[in-house]
């Protein structure tokens, strides 16, 4: 299991379907990353300045948008993940 350090998550990318543009399927290298999917892991979170541990505010099985270039791809045990911090999340599903 996979365990993030301080205010990171990782995040299991959500794969996007075969794109469809006027009936042409497009290659997966001409596709936009992935900015979506769902937290397996969530780090303790952050320190200030005076050394108190700031909780973070996603947590496992969440859904969340981040930016398209942001995080660290990772591979674990034959799946794909993406270690993010938490200021790279943009949003989260409610």
């Amino acid at each position: 299991m996979l365990q993030p350090i301080g205010d990171r998550v990782i995040v299991k990318v959500k794969d996007e379907e075969e794109e469809k543009v006027g009936g042409i399927v497009l290659a997966s290298n001409a596709k936009e990353k992935p900015q979506m999917g769902e937290i397996i892991a969530v780090g303790n979170g952050k320190r200030n300045a005076n050394g108190d541990l700031i909780p973070m505010s996603v947590a496992k099985g969440e859904t969340v948008f981040f930016d398209k270039y942001s995080g660290t791809n990772l591979k674990y045990e034959g799946e794909k993940y993406l270690v993010l911090r938490e200021s790279d999340l943009l949003a989260v599903v409610k």
